[in-house]
């Protein structure tokens, strides 16, 4: 992973492949941003003038290079457009998304070093985490002949030896590497990670973060009666399992259940996705990607808190032994389903976990999912959706999402929509309801299996989670590990007494 590190030394004077600056978009023409001005000097107050002749118009996701003047150490400045010029700071994410812009562009670099704004502990934060976010890249199956991500960002700050800055840079290190590491398992093909493969890296960062985790195999899903785990799982040589990744804290004074859907490939089952929509089925798992890496991120930032994270782990393929449509499970703690589509295995998985975790009294559950191809078609491909129990967790929740940079909205659980689940003649419920609102008939379904008295969120998350146009500020193609930051905001203001 790309190396951070902070420096209090003038732009001018460092050594690097290149030098970042930020440009916005003034009423007159491009505005030179904060931190740039060591540079502008270099440039005998020409740079702003210089950068127009080459088309910068400071307008987001733009990236212009100039070779650097004798004034400067660095070989090349590299002005980022950050927007709209502001009259006093920056927006949290466009510092991010310059950064990450930044990080891409000059992908094969040794040293880059970032004079962006960043004056508070907030600016500072996002500016590194928005440059590691954006310097990812996956290479394992790639034989050569790509860049290798830039080596080392050295963030300009006056703020270096503060307190708060030194805590800043630090959350934007373990974010960003627990960010990465849940984009590598959403990329990882899924001929290699299968819900075995998923338990034992679970395993192996918790011997390394001082994490408990405890993995219920197929034989252990069978004595505790999972149906829902077992039915999807039934098609696939590769067997579910369920992964508990516990962290806890001796001054903890709240609780949460963290359950992620971790379907690591979804053909459909028997209810087989048509052509064309087969291909990024191994994103399945960004919610239980999410969920481990938001604990993990948990117990490395040290929040006083308590987090159990579910990874509800299968494989959907259709086979002999696979579920079929018309096929009853008893899922974990007696309902029964009467599955209509195997394509609708999602929330059955979750329902089993969520009815797990609730049976450790959390204050609050968060379900996340790519559960539904309607929250795409209602929110687009960058917005998730939020529904919850109760409004002010899920008025949280949004809040929190827009406070770390991700978009999300907030919907309905509207009770008559229950009524197409309760339909079966045969079951208690049905894994379908009326096809128009299916994103909200989903969280109806998992809200079926919350515990009384415990509050609960669901994150459908099937838009954001997997990127397949050209990247973007700090978003690369493919997996963007979508609800982390959201969960670690959210658990960080439990952590300091947050009622919702």
């Amino acid at each position: 992973m790309t190396a951070l590190s902070v420096s209090t030394s003038s732009a001018a004077s460092l050594r690097a492949d290149a030098l970042v600056i930020g440009v916005a978009k003034g009423p007159k023409g491009i505005v030179l941003a904060p931190g740039a001005e060591a540079v502008s000097e270099a440039f005998e107050g020409k740079l702003a003038e210089i950068l127009s002749t080459l088309g910068a118009t400071g307008a987001e996701g733009e990236a212009v290079k100039v070779p650097s003047p004798a004034g400067l150490k660095a070989a090349l400045v590299l002005a980022v457009g950050l927007g709209d010029a502001a009259e006093g700071s920056y927006e949290l994410e466009a510092l991010r998304r310059a950064a990450g812009v930044a990080a891409r562009a000059l992908a094969g670099s040794k040293k880059a070093a970032l004079a962006l704004p960043a004056e508070s502990a907030e600016e500072t934060e996002a500016v590194a985490l928005g440059g590691l976010l954006g310097a990812y890249a996956f290479g394992t199956y790639k034989s050569g002949g790509g860049k290798e991500p830039v080596g080392e960002l050295i963030l300009l700050s006056t703020r270096k030896g503060s307190k708060d800055a030194k805590a800043a840079v630090e959350r934007a290190l373990v974010v960003g590497e627990e960010m990465n590491r849940a984009r590598d398992l959403v990329n990882t093909a899924p001929n290699d990670l299968n819900p075995k493969g998923f338990a034992a890296i679970a395993q192996a960062a918790g011997k390394e973060h001082g994490l408990k985790v405890e993995v219920l195999d197929e034989k252990a899903l069978l004595k505790g009666g999972f149906g829902g785990l077992l039915g999807v799982g039934n098609g696939s040589t590769n067997p579910p399992r369920l992964v508990k990744v516990a962290y806890t804290h001796p001054k903890a004074k709240a609780s949460l259940a963290f359950v992620g859907k971790g379907i690591t490939y979804d053909s459909g089952g028997i209810s087989l996705k048509p052509a064309g929509h087969n291909e990024t089925m191994k994103c399945d798992m960004a919610g239980a990607a999410a969920v481990f890496a938001a604990v993990v991120s948990a117990k490395r930032l040290g929040l006083a808190v308590n987090i159990t994270g579910w990874l509800a782990l299968a494989e959907n393929m259709p086979s002999g032994s696979a579920t079929r449509p018309g096929d009853v499970l008893r899922m974990y703690g007696g309902k029964t389903v009467e599955v209509l589509n195997t394509d609708a295995e999602g929330r059955l998985v979750l329902a089993d976990a969520i009815v797990r975790a609730g049976e450790e009294k959390p204050d609050v559950i968060v379900d996340v999912a790519t559960l539904t191809g309607a929250m795409m078609l209602a929110l687009g491909s960058r917005t998730f959706g939020v529904m919850a129990n109760n409004d002010e967790l899920r008025s949280t929740l949004h809040t929190a999402s827009g406070e770390v940079g991700e978009q999300s909205w907030p919907m309905p659980l509207p009770p008559e929509l229950r009524k197409g689940m309760t339909e079966s003649t045969i079951a208690d419920l049905a894994n379908m309801g009326e096809r128009m609102g299916g994103g909200l008939v989903a969280g109806l379904f998992l809200k079926e299996f919350v515990a009384e008295g415990i509050d609960w969120a669901h994150l459908d998350i099937a838009g954001p989670a997997f990127h397949e146009g050209a990247p973007f500020g700090y978003t690369p193609k493919g997996g963007t590990a979508t609800a982390v930051r959201t969960l670690v905001r959210f658990a960080e203001q439990k952590a300091a007494g947050g009622k919702a």
